[in-house]
């Protein structure tokens, strides 16, 4: 089976290269015919597992349909082979090809197929490249963004501050859910504001930097029904625990299910959140039994003394 689809293969090269001859009756080269054969060479080398062939036939299709001025299609070929480098596990440079193609969908005029072709890229290179992973995600978000759709705009602009937290890249990190926070108001999704602001929270906490995130709640107070909300309870007691260093108290509330159940990386900065000094709350000793004994001997005395007193001094 494999054999055969290699030499349907081998056939439909053999027409494209006939396409592109010229001759004395045929001065220019047939593009759009030599594009079709090698996509159809690419898909029997694909299906016989031939992923280089197929990378090659894809490549030449996407340059016989720029040479044709065909600029959607060139970069859908140019995906294609992306894909068949995906495959081969060269994933920098599927990545490479991808991203053409995102340029071509761009300057054909059609910017969410370009968005969605950085966005499958990003998918790409998570696991290989996360800084790379993070540009990718939010080139999208920033292309959905310029043409007014804040919804896809912002659930990649989410993908990118997970990634840099996951990093540690936390002053980053800061600014991008800063970005997912205006999309979520602009939009008036509040609920999820909400929970950006706890992610935000545990992001400048882990920068010990107290001060922005008490600034971070209070700024989220205008932000209709925080205030009074679960998220603004959780919050007010998880600062009111880092400020007077109670652990116990810090731990809680980042142990609550609220916290618990956020996204993975935002959960796991909430459990490894920890109190400027490591300190626990300090509770008063109790008195030693004896002291307690003595200052109950102590009373009787002061009140036997008073006793003697108390019908005054004459």
């Amino acid at each position: 089976m494999a054999a055969q689809k290699i030499n349907e293969g081998l056939e439909h090269l053999a027409k494209a290269e006939k396409c592109l001859k010229t001759g004395f009756l045929k001065w220019k080269p047939d593009y759009d015919s030599a594009a079709s054969e090698y996509s159809k060479a690419a898909v029997a080398f694909k299906n016989a597992k031939q992923y280089d062939q197929a990378k090659e036939a894809y490549l030449k299709e996407a340059e016989s349909y720029e040479n044709n001025k065909s600029l959607f299609h060139a970069a859908k070929a140019y995906e294609q082979a992306g894909m068949m480098l995906k495959e081969m596990q060269k994933l920098p440079e599927a990545v490479q090809l991808i991203e053409r193609a995102s340029m071509m969908f761009l300057e054909n005029g059609t910017p969410d197929t370009a968005a969605m072709a950085l966005e499958r890229a990003g998918k790409l290179i998570e696991n290989v490249n996360l800084e790379k992973a993070v540009n990718l995600y939010q080139q999208s978000a920033s292309v959905f963004e310029n043409e007014d759709r804040l919804r896809q705009a912002v659930e990649l602009q989410g993908k990118a501050s997970r990634l840099l937290v996951r990093a540690r890249r936390l002053d980053e990190a800061v600014v991008s859910i800063q970005k997912e926070k205006n999309m979520y108001k602009e939009i008036e999704n509040y609920p999820t504001y909400y929970k950006k602001t706890i992610a935000h929270v545990l992001v400048y906490l882990h920068r010990n930097d107290y001060v922005a995130a008490e600034k971070c709640v209070r700024e989220s107070y205008s932000i209709p029904g925080f205030n009074g909300s679960e998220d603004c309870a959780a919050l007010e007691q998880l600062l009111e625990g880092y400020d007077q260093q109670d652990q116990d108290q810090v731990s809680d509330v980042c142990n609550s299910p609220l916290f618990k159940y956020m996204d993975n990386d935002y959960a796991k900065l909430a459990l490894s959140l920890a109190v400027p000094g490591g300190g626990t709350k300090k509770k008063a000793p109790a008195p030693p039994q004896n002291a307690v004994s003595e200052s109950a001997q102590g009373g009787s005395k002061g009140e036997e003394d008073d006793d003697e007193y108390a019908g005054g001094l004459c």
